[in-house]
Parts: structure tokens; C-alpha cells; sequence
């Protein structure tokens, strides 16, 4: 099996950077296509906490004035990660996300410090650092769309290119007015190009341009084909059909690992299940619930948006919380489903109880803890906190879309007795469906032997990253024949 070389574009990295499942991805896939014989270098900004993480740096190469000011590469390794860093400071040094500003708005910025990264990812691809000469560049959602252009428009030889899109909602379009500075030759400027809707397209540019696209799960790789999941990208993924492939996503089972997680009150494994119920009591008294070991705790791990599903928890809240059920909250998002959880936690103390941000800690005693994990999600392109939830023993409660559909195993009659089972179903995506599933929930709750199974199922499930990670190895090599 010859190596392969492989650098990895991407806007966030765990655990150095992250806001969402796109860092767990970029994070651990390296580790896992080690095994594969491919070493992956990833290439991130350098924003402050990366900075700040970095060990063993070598400098590389001096950009005098990229977009805008002057920039350098840098190689240094952090959490045994290999990495190319973009210290660009004029673009990168500066407090709040790595995309919005403190006060929550996009960067006005953001075409230039993208822009960047793809730039750099391309010098890279066509042998601008010695020793590391990628066979292919595998960019991750808009951040890194441009990768693939600047490659394609390049007069030098080139890589193999792989765009993957986690998120298809966000797509990454900027003024037609910042082709020249961007460096993009006006033949670019077409549908067949950068072009979309009259605006430069980061996203559409990649999916376009890029030898391959995936996405992270084969349902969601079917539904962004059609108009109503394709946001507009829909006609140009279907001329593109032979080459979209969806690879679903896995989880780092060393960090989430149950028997020997630090952040559980008790680790425990799938014949120790009654260990569980100490990360229950934890639980409870972490987020003020009523110390009751008998009832059904239902938890949240998710960014609060409609997206998400999370205004249809609030809608089910009293058919949720009759029987003495719980809910465990942790999230973040929309001011106004964050509000009406707070008041939702006063209207029903002792059955509701939220923490409003992101505790790593909190979120693996959750998956320990809770009993079942709702994902109420209207679209979701696979989802981790579902794989997190059967590995940890809470029963995922899953809308039928995307990877939700793909990984959790619908608890239907045949299913439970056949011992299939790792969790719940619902579709379509509404109050009456999430209602449902919840009430088909409690009345398996109360067969705690089912229960047990299920549980049981969940946890002994392949929810890491060795399959995903053949199926990505085997796409490179096929790549690279056609180039």
C-alpha cells in the first residue's frame, strides 16, 4: 500500500480550536488515517488559542503582503497533531470567534482571511514547503473552498483534490468585487467557476472545482442533491453525482471512552451499566434536578436553534416532563430559545435545568447520565453527539434525516424483539412526531430489561473511526488515477 501525503485545509481543530463538529472531524482523522499509511498534515489559522498551543515551531515561508499585510508559515506540532500554521496577525490576532466578532456579527473581513488560507493551502499543494509534497489537499466546507480554485486556475502541477462539506447551510458568498484581490483570474468569474448568484462563491468554488466531494453520511449525501436540502447547490451536486460520496462521520473513542472518562462521576461499561446511575445523581445535582433515581432524565448536548429542532423540546415540554421526567440542558445559540429554556427552568424547578454556553466536562456527564439524548434536528448531516450518546448508554431520541437516520437503529417492534434496537426514530420532523417518540420512549422505559438492552446495543455499536477512515484512504488512491 504506497503513503500517501495528505494536507488537511480546515478553519478549526480539536481540541486547539473549536466550535462545532467540523474540529472533532479535523481532529481526529488524522489519527485514525495513520493506520491507513496516510500521514495527514493539517494547515489552520493562526488565531490566538492556536498560537498559544504550539510547540516546535519552524518557520517556513515569509508572505510580505498577503491581503492585506504580512503573514508567514509556520510548521509546529500541538496535542501530536502535525501542523502548518498561517500566522497571519492582520487577519487572525483579534478576540471573539473564529468567523463572527465578539458582538456576534460575521468579520467584515472574512473573504480576505479565507481567502488566505486557501491561498496558502494551494502554495502547499503545488511544493512550496520542502519534504512535504501533498498528493492531495483535502479541504474542509467553505473556510477552505477557495483551495481547490486557486489550484485549478494555478499554471504549476497540481495535487489531487477532495472537498468535504459538513454543513451545507453555510456556503460562503462575497462581492463580485473582491475577484482581483483575491487573485482570481476573470475567467473564473463563470458557473462553471467561482461564480454563484453573481457573488464569489467559497463552498459552490469547491464543489465545482474539487476531483471529489464528500460529505459526512450517505443519507444527508442524497438529500443535498435535492431542492429542498440543497440550498441552492442542489443542481450542480447532481451534475456532479459520480463523484459525491457520503462517508459518515465516527467519534475519537479515546476521548469518549465510558470506562475511563475523567469527567464521569463513575465509569462504567456495557456489563457494569448500573454504574450509570452515580453519573445520574451527578447530574442532578450539577444542573439543581430533583434527586430522584427513578426518573427518566432526558438530555440536550446541542447549539440551540431551530436548526436543531430545540423550539419543538419547548413545544413538548409538559407531555416531556409529565411522569416526573427531567430534562438536562447544556446549549448555546438563539437568545430567544436560550431565554425561554432559562424560564422554562423557574416554571418547572427540579425537572428542568440548563447551563447556557460550552462545559466539555458537562457534556460527557450528560452521555453518561441521562437516561435518553434528544436530537430533534430538522436537517443534520450526520451528527456526533448521537454516536457520543450510544457509546455512553443514553438512548438517542433522533429525527429521521441525514446521519441521524443512518446510525441510530429505530426501536420498532421487530427491531426490540430481534435485539437490534439502539434508539428512536420519528419523522416527520414536527410536534406530533417528536411527541410520539417520546411517549414510545417512556413506555420502554418502564421495561427496564428492554431498556438495558438497547443501552447495551448502543454501546457495543462501531461508532469510531476505522471504517470511516478506509472508506477516506480508499477515496484518495482512487483520486489520485485521475489526476
Amino acid at each position: 500500500m504506497k503513503p500517501l501525503r495528505v494536507l488537511s485545509v480546515t478553519s478549526e481543530l480539536f481540541p486547539v480550536i473549536k466550535t462545532g463538529g467540523l474540529a472533532d472531524v479535523a481532529g481526529a482523522l488524522p489519527f485514525a488515517l495513520a493506520h491507513e499509511g496516510v500521514r495527514v498534515v493539517s494547515l489552520l489559522p493562526g488565531y490566538p488559542p492556536v498560537m498559544r498551543a504550539l510547540e516546535r515551531i519552524e518557520a517556513l515561508r515569509e508572505y510580505p503582503d498577503l491581503f492585506g499585510g504580512a503573514a508567514r508559515l509556520v510548521a509546529a506540532t500541538a496535542h501530536r497533531l502535525e501542523l502548518f500554521v498561517l500566522d497571519a496577525p492582520h487577519l487572525f490576532e483579534r478576540p471573539g470567534s473564529p468567523y463572527l466578532t465578539p458582538d456576534g456579527r460575521d468579520w467584515p473581513d472574512n473573504a480576505r482571511r479565507f481567502a488566505a488560507l486557501g491561498r496558502v493551502a494551494a502554495d502547499i499543494g503545488q511544493a512550496a514547503v520542502p519534504g512535504f509534497v501533498p498528493d492531495i489537499v483535502h479541504a474542509h466546507d467553505w473556510q477552505a473552498g477557495l483551495a481547490p480554485a486557486y489550484l485549478h486556475y494555478g499554471d504549476l502541477p497540481r495535487p489531487g483534490t477532495v472537498m468535504t462539506i459538513h454543513n451545507i447551510a453555510f456556503q460562503g458568498g462575497f462581492p463580485a468585487g473582491f475577484l482581483h484581490e483575491l487573485g482570481l483570474p476573470p475567467e473564473s468569474f463563470t458557473v462553471e467557476g467561482v461564480e454563484y448568484y453573481g457573488q464569489i462563491g467559497f463552498l459552490k468554488a469547491g464543489l465545482r472545482l474539487a476531483d471529489r466531494i464528500t460529505t459526512v453520511s450517505p443519507t444527508y449525501a442524497k438529500e443535498i442533491q435535492t431542492p429542498e436540502g440543497g440550498m441552492g447547490l442542489d443542481g450542480l451536486l447532481r451534475s456532479r453525482s459520480k463523484d459525491v460520496f457520503g462517508i459518515l462521520n465516527g467519534i475519537d473513542e479515546h476521548i469518549w471512552d465510558p470506562a475511563s472518562d475523567k469527567s464521569l462521576a463513575a465509569t462504567f461499561a456495557p456489563d457494569t451499566l448500573e454504574r450509570r446511575s452515580l453519573n445520574k445523581k451527578a447530574l442532578q445535582a450539577r444542573l439543581g434536578l430533583d434527586a430522584n433515581p427513578d426518573a427518566l432524565v432526558f438530555g440536550v448536548v446541542s447549539r440551540l436553534s431551530e436548526q436543531k429542532g430545540l423550539d419543538l423540546v419547548l413545544a413538548v415540554l409538559p407531555s416531556l416532563l409529565a411522569d416526573g421526567a427531567q430534562l438536562a440542558l447544556l446549549g448555546a445559540g438563539e437568545r430567544t430559545l436560550e431565554d425561554s429554556f432559562r424560564a422554562a427552568s423557574v416554571v418547572y424547578p427540579g425537572q428542568v435545568g440548563c447551563l447556557f454556553g460550552y462545559d466539555e466536562e458537562l457534556a460527557h456527564l450528560i452521555q453518561g447520565g441521562a437516561d435518553a439524548l434528544l436530537v430533534p434536528s430538522r436537517f443534520e448531516p450526520c451528527g456526533l453527539t448521537q454516536l457520543c450518546a450510544m457509546h455512553y448508554g443514553s438512548v438517542p431520541i433522533v429525527s429521521r434525516v441525514g446521519g441521524l437516520a443512518d446510525t441510530v437503529i429505530d426501536a420498532n417492534e421487530m427491531a426490540v424483539a430481534s435485539g437490534a434496537a439502539t434508539g428512536f426514530q420519528f419523522s416527520p420532523v414536527n410536534l406530533t412526531g417528536l411527541i410520539d417518540a417520546i411517549a414510545r420512549a417512556k413506555a420502554l422505559w418502564s421495561d427496564r430489561a428492554s431498556w438495558r438492552r438497547i443501552q447495551q446495543n448502543g454501546m457495543v455499536a462501531e461508532v469510531g473511526w476505522r471504517r470511516p477512515a478506509k472508506r477516506y484512504a480508499q477515496l484518495y488512491r482512487s483520486c489520485l488515477e485521475e489526476v
